[in-house]
């Protein structure tokens, strides 16, 4: 369960250094392939989606009703339903949930709580939506509970009203305050994700119960619109304000500072819009103006057009709560907003495609893909893909069924992680392929709604299941710069807080100072990449770094770019920016030597490779299926790496026809070809 960004900013301030990817890093055997058509056609199944473990995580919650804490029909149903917050393996093929923190055994109580506002928020949707698909009176009743449970953790009068306590314990008593500490403490002190995720459940549940049931329908409205006052007192009362970070203004009414938090409430206000409350639409219009100012240009380089999640930092990227290009995409159609549309197609189209190329949702890119996979950022990128395929192409299905494939084995563990017999989503897959095989709410809850998208796309759906795992990628690479060969006069510098500089993590656990005059070389042996120079560059100007191209003794071409002039750090908490630079030409088809010369006061990372044309492999059950991403502006035809026949399309997942030509795969600029067996 993430309670807030500043959890996971902790854990990365704690490592040492980034987990790379190599390029083609090899992670199976790769299958013989046949022609394939774009997009299957498939039969009737058996629906994936199982709520089986969700509801063995239900617990029944007494309640009572005080000033500040109630909910629908307290008085003649003192009981509601809430999903525990993790789910330990036991060893025996069951699963034991489990409160966070430690237990007292004297009370019963937890440290952090048994239930928590965020899952509760997310389970809602899970059964609101199930019932919708469905037309289930269980998974009706139970969205009705949980909905229920949720609304008594907000605050309905007082100085906090409207806001949302995050924990809560198995005998109903709340925990404003947990241990460790969380922001904000209390936790309904201020606005927070978990307000954000209230704000999504409860408009979902105003849409789905209005001709149901209108009086409960009018109850959650109304909750809804407390949440809105309590908004209205924060972040929408800041509509229009900006704020500086690191030398660029970003918007300053985003929920909690994050287009992550924001993205999801949209969520909620769209399906609230939809069923005719204008409070919501007008919401829904300031807040989806904040994130869609987060979005960014796939032509300038890293991030690839993703928007970024957060305010305290230009170079840092989570899959975690990505929900933005799924909630652009649909405020976008709703409200005919282009230019959201625009944003949300840039980063389903081009960076969805770099992801993937980079061996899957990786928690974090700061600003290299690194950390553990996790559901929450896989089930991002398939629902950011199919809700930007409603304003886009067909292609952008394409994407969504790759990235929905981490489920059933496309992950850096090379197994399912879903089943659809159990409904167990595991809890996450490390770097090195270690799998956690527990299974609390948050992992649970985003399998399933993956799960969701699926059933309702039958043909997406036929392509993540044929997936049984990844048998190579080609991604991003970085060379550490204090790898490479370095100029008497250069330093390597080791920060005695670790990797983490309070905004991002330097590669490596380091990097290296390059006094004006003295130079760093590397090797390259990649041939037609694309380079990225990795400056951990100051708030003050600091000259220049200089780089040279250089293949047996003759210069191909140089870049120069800046070392510093960021400017004032702003609201962020560390001086200076760690984003990768594009340096512009490609890399010759051979090897070469690339020197990075000080024209000032250098902070050299990395540097980092990005191929012309990205790819990862799928092997599938009936043999291969490529992924191709196009990071040039111009048509390339790569040498095929399997067998086959598919699709080139644009970057807006536009189809721009099929992909043979004289042995080659044709890959549009900017955009991809899916090609499989």
């Amino acid at each position: 369960m993430d309670t807030s960004r500043r959890s996971f900013l902790a854990l990365a301030a704690a490592s040492s250094a980034l987990a790379l990817l190599p390029v083609d890093a090899a992670v199976g055997a790769t299958d013989p392939m046949a022609t394939a058509t774009p997009l299957p056609a498939v039969a009737r199944r058996s629906r994936l989606t199982n709520l089986a473990h969700l509801r063995f995580l239900l617990a029944e919650v007494p309640i009572a009703p005080s000033d500040a804490h109630t909910t629908f029909g307290i008085d003649t149903n003192p009981t509601v339903r809430a999903p525990w917050t993790y789910a330990d393996a036991d060893g025996a093929g069951g699963y034991r949930p489990v409160g966070g923190g430690t237990r007292d055994a004297a009370t019963g109580h937890w440290t952090q709580g048994a239930y928590n506002a965020d899952d509760i928020a997310r389970a809602a949707v899970v059964f609101l939506r199930d019932w919708r698909a469905t037309g289930d009176g269980q998974s009706r009743d139970e969205a009705r509970d949980v909905l229920r449970a949720l609304a008594f953790l907000q605050t309905a009068s007082g100085p906090n009203t409207g806001r949302v306590v995050l924990w809560q314990q198995e005998d109903g008593t709340l925990n404003p305050s947990a241990i460790p500490v969380e922001l904000p403490d209390p936790s309904d002190s201020a606005e927070s994700y978990w307000l954000a995720r209230t704000v999504w459940a409860f408009g979902e549940g105003y849409a789905a119960f209005r001709r149901e049931d209108p009086d409960f329908a009018a109850f959650l409205l109304a909750r809804l619109h407390l949440c809105l006052d309590a908004l209205g007192r924060e972040s929408l009362s800041r509509a229009g304000r900006w704020v500086r970070s690191d030398g660029r203004n970003l918007p300053a009414w985003l929920i909690a500072g994050g287009a992550d938090a924001t993205a999801e409430a949209m969520l909620g206000l769209a399906a609230a819009t939809e069923a005719g409350d204008a409070r919501s639409r007008a919401a829904l219009r300031t807040y989806g103006d904040g994130v869609a100012a987060m979005a960014t240009d796939p032509a300038k380089g890293w991030p690839f057009g993703a928007v970024l999640p957060w305010t305290g930092s230009l170079g840092f990227w989570h899959a975690w709560g990505a929900a933005a290009p799924e909630a652009l995409a649909r405020a976008g159609a709703l409200l005919r907003r282009r230019e959201w549309s625009a944003a949300a197609l840039a980063d389903a189209g081009r960076f969805t495609p770099q992801v993937l190329a980079s061996g899957g949702p990786h928690n974090a890119w700061a600003p290299l893909p690194a950390e553990a996979q996790i559901a929450y950022g896989a089930h991002g990128r398939v629902a950011g893909a199919l809700q930007a395929a409603a304003v886009g192409g067909v292609g952008l299905r394409g994407l969504a069924g790759l990235a929905a494939g981490w489920f059933f084995g496309a992950n850096t563990a090379g197994v399912p992680v879903y089943d659809p017999a159990t409904g167990v989503t595991y809890d996450g897959v490390e770097t090195d392929g270690r799998v956690n095989r527990n299974s609390g709410a948050e992992s649970t809850i985003h399998g399933l709604l993956t799960m969701l998208l699926l059933d309702a796309d039958l043909d997406v759906a036929a392509i993540a299941t044929s997936i049984t795992g990844l048998t190579s990628h080609s991604g991003l690479r970085a060379v550490d710069a204090e790898t490479a060969r370095l100029s008497p006069g250069c330093v390597i510098e080791r920060p005695d807080g670790g990797a983490w500089t309070g905004e991002g993590n330097l590669s490596g656990g380091a990097y290296v100072r390059i006094p004006r005059g003295e130079w760093v070389e590397f090797d390259v042996t990649e041939a037609g990449g694309i380079l990225h120079a990795l400056v951990w560059r100051q708030a003050a100007d600091a000259g220049e770094a200089e780089w040279e191209v250089r293949r047996g003794g003759r210069r191909v071409w140089r870049a120069r770019t800046a070392a510093g002039g960021v400017g004032d750090r702003g609201l962020t908490e560390a001086e200076g920016i760690l984003v990768p630079q594009l340096l512009g030409g490609d890399l010759p088809e051979a090897a070469v030597t690339v020197r990075c010369t000080s024209r000032g006061e250098v902070r050299l990372d990395a540097l980092v490779i990005q191929p012309r044309v990205a790819s990862a492999v799928y092997a599938t059950t009936s043999g291969a299926t490529v992924l191709y991403a196009n990071g040039t502006r111009r048509e390339i035809r790569v040498a095929p790496l399997a067998p086959g026949d598919g699709r080139a399309y644009d970057a807006d997942g536009a189809d721009r026809g099929r992909t043979a030509a004289g042995g080659r795969v044709r890959v549009r600029g900017a955009g991809f070809t899916i090609t499989r067996g």
